[in-house]
């Protein structure tokens, strides 16, 4: 009887690890389709020689261009270089709005300048958004007039669903395209402008004494030869590429990743699909992209979400998540700053500079961290001492946590801080270092009380004491 129960128990486990192993092999093929079962996914491939579409996937329906919007703002730069209305070497100049678009941006200030070349390499490869708009107003005389010359040109090349609202791609719910409209408008490069194509394919560029690396990794990949990445929260991971095998051209766009790297790797997976295609065919084997990738039926409706910069508008929404670190990535950064975001390690940065004379009130200390200037509100440090002599500090003028701090140490006026400022001995070496480390341990925090300082006694006071001795 025993025996019999140990027999039936073996054969249900038996069936049990049976339908596992039947059910895993069933769902595989849903983990596998990746970036093509994915809402805002939209695609085409062309053929760069004569146009020819080898697939399309809701290549008509309207997305959210991101930063693939500067292949338009430099394609109308290569316009004015092209009628001489631009030369490489003309000035650029940053001016106040320009400087304060979100980024990726450059290092420079408003009123600075870089050559229309640099300005050029920096917008391909750091996708920077200051010198985007910087180039808008020079050649147009002001972003909204430059965006709209943008938009009829794009009506010019057959761009018929595409409307440019500024020079970068920041969000704004009317800024929209689809993929068919920007693989007409890359042909359009290579065919109107090929001296400058390479701009889109450098890896990397120096401008101002700072190196940029371009984020679009598969120019790394062989064959992989232009063109530009985008991001936003309501876009996604967007892509336009361009490859070339054999003597063929491709040119692929992707819309809608849900990260950089299914993005890249459903590039890749069409490119190669569609190599192979155009191969066969010349074997004279009838076959499509579709047929040789995993792709499920075009059905089903887009959910609607909304999110910052795109006005809740329907089909047109997506929250983008960084995978790795399971938050919600801001609207209107770039790429290119969510992936120095991840990489960059969450340390403090250093407080540098110092305060020379006493302040009443907190001070700010400035550091840099990862190319980006960071203010603190400290409080002032002398060369030996810090002095908080909030009594005569006017904290009406203040507001917020200014206002609060001001008031703190306002309340406590009759004592100062005496402490000795911290030296920064890693820079020092051998005996030098050893008494700056002794005199780093030593650094005293105490307090007093705020009194005035007392004259020093006269000689008849001196008297006084030693008669009083």
């Amino acid at each position: 009887m025993i025996e019999s129960a140990r027999r039936g128990f073996a054969q249900f486990l038996a069936l049990a690890v049976t339908l596992v192993f039947a059910l895993a092999a069933t769902t595989a093929p849903a983990s596998a389709e990746g970036l093509f079962s994915q809402p805002r996914y939209a695609a085409i491939v062309v053929d760069a020689s004569n146009g020819e579409v080898l697939y399309s996937k809701r290549a008509d329906a309207q997305r959210f261009p991101a930063s693939i919007t500067k292949i338009m703002t430099l394609y109308l730069t290569f316009e004015a270089l092209s009628t001489g209305r631009l030369k490489l070497t003309d000035r650029v100049p940053l001016s106040e709005h320009a400087y304060n678009q979100a980024p990726s941006k450059s290092t420079l200030r408003p009123g600075e300048s870089l050559s229309v070349d640099d300005a050029m390499r920096i917008v391909a490869v750091h996708s920077a958004n200051d010198i985007a708009v910087a180039l808008a107003e020079k050649i147009g005389g002001s972003e909204p007039k430059f965006a709209t010359l943008m938009t009829l040109r794009a009506q010019e090349l057959g761009m018929a669903n595409t409307r440019f609202l500024n020079a970068n791609g920041l969000p704004d719910p009317r800024h929209v395209t689809t993929a068919r409209d920007f693989a007409i408008l890359a042909r359009a490069v290579m065919r109107d402008y090929p001296q400058y194509f390479q701009y889109f394919g450098l890896r990397d560029c120096v401008v101002a004494g700072k190196v940029y690396q371009n984020h679009n990794h598969l120019l790394r990949e062989p064959g992989y030869d232009g063109f530009k990445t985008g991001f936003t929260n309501a876009a996604g991971y967007n892509l336009v590429a361009s490859a070339v095998r054999d003597n063929r051209r491709l040119i692929t766009v992707v819309l809608g990743g849900s990260s950089a790297a299914l993005r890249d790797e459903t590039v890749q997976t069409l490119m190669n699909a569609g190599f192979s295609v155009m191969k066969r065919r010349e074997l004279g084997e009838h076959t499509t992209i579709a047929q040789n990738i995993a792709e499920p039926d075009d059905s089903g409706p887009i959910q609607q979400s909304i999110e910052q910069g795109d006005g809740g508008r329907v089909g047109l929404t997506a929250v983008v998540v960084d995978s790795l670190h399971n938050t919600p990535i801001a609207d209107q950064v770039s790429e290119d700053a969510v992936q120095d975001a991840i990489a960059a390690p969450a340390v403090k940065p250093h407080l540098r500079g110092r305060v020379t004379e006493a302040r009443a009130e907190p001070c700010t200390a400035v550091s840099r961290h990862h190319g980006k200037t960071i203010r603190h509100t400290v409080a002032c440090k002398g060369a030996k001492v810090q002095v908080a002599a909030a009594a005569t500090a006017d904290c009406s003028k203040k507001h917020g946590k200014a206002k609060k701090t001001c008031e703190h140490v306002a309340a406590k006026a009759d004592k100062v801080q005496l402490a000795v400022a911290a030296p920064d001995c890693g820079s020092k070496h051998g005996k030098a270092k050893r008494t700056c480390e002794r005199s780093e341990k030593k650094a005293p925090v105490r307090e007093a009380k705020a009194a005035p300082a007392k004259a020093k006694p006269g000689r008849h006071a001196k008297r006084r004491h030693a008669e009083a001795a």
